[in-house]
């Protein structure tokens, strides 16, 4: 007899869940068996990936949140606490954001490091011990190559990612014996709307196809590797297959180009 999925009867939160990866998350953990609790700051757009998947026989619930705003992800936790317990997390929400030395103003930088670093702790903090008490859980934190290695020009977004990295990591070696998975995912370039627009869309019209993949490969193989309670995982063979490089002692001081002055 087939086992049962491993998610069927559990229930999912995923953030930044109207589009990219967390719309695939949503799609491929309904076809688990999932009861999914989705999040967004657009409710017609989570309303749009829940339609088809409620359709289809799932449960799901959609709920506004602006995660660069603290009080909203307190707001958040209660209100997903309200529907039961989350056995399943996934950190998606992000975005690109403004450089360190912009022009952006310090109290935009910082809402942006909310969003992409803090809320994913105050996430973790409220949902990790429960999981822990149940002896059992998921905690897949969606990060990123760019958070492998610094370079010039990066702005917030590489430095916040490998903040996500080492608190996974960390995650893991606290819970990887009481039943709690954690794994921080690690796309490279992918096919999703976070390149459709403006210079990220320029940006991939002058890449070469081989270095991208689709969303559904991403979601799949970070969904494989938390199961297989992998702390850091690469998605995309090319990837995994270029990071030891990127992380040799010998290659990544080639890799550090500081910036050009002027």
């Amino acid at each position: 007899m087939a086992s049962s999925p491993p998610y069927a009867g559990r229930r999912a939160l995923i953030t930044g869940a109207s589009a990219g990866l967390g719309a695939e998350f949503a799609r491929q953990l309904a076809r688990a068996g999932a009861e999914l609790v989705l999040v967004a700051r657009r409710p017609e757009a989570l309303e749009a990936i829940a339609a088809p998947l409620r359709a289809s026989g799932s449960v799901v619930h959609c709920l506004t949140a602006d995660l660069s705003l603290r009080d909203e992800v307190s707001a958040l936790v209660e209100r997903v606490e309200a529907l039961g317990p989350v056995d399943l997390l996934v950190n998606n929400a992000g975005a690109g954001g403004p450089a360190l030395l912009g022009p952006a103003p310090l109290s935009e930088q910082l809402r942006y490091l909310e969003l992409m670093m803090l809320s994913v702790t105050q996430l973790c903090h409220a949902f990790a011990p429960a999981m822990a008490a149940r002896g059992w859980g998921r905690i897949l934190n969606v990060a990123s190559v760019a958070g492998r290695i610094g370079r010039a020009g990066d702005g917030h977004y590489g430095p916040a990612k490998a903040y996500v990295i080492a608190l996974s990591e960390a995650l893991h070696l606290d819970l990887c014996h009481r039943g709690v998975h954690v794994t921080a995912l690690c796309p490279g370039f992918t096919h999703t709307d976070f390149h459709a627009e403006g210079e990220l869309a320029a940006m991939k019209a002058k890449l070469p196809k081989f270095l991208w993949y689709d969303a559904a490969t991403v979601v799949g193989e970070g969904l494989s590797a938390l199961e297989r309670n992998r702390a850091v995982y690469l998605s995309g063979r090319l990837y995994r297959w270029l990071d030891p490089f990127l992380q040799s002692v010998w290659v990544r001081p080639w890799l550090r180009v500081p910036a050009r002055p002027g």
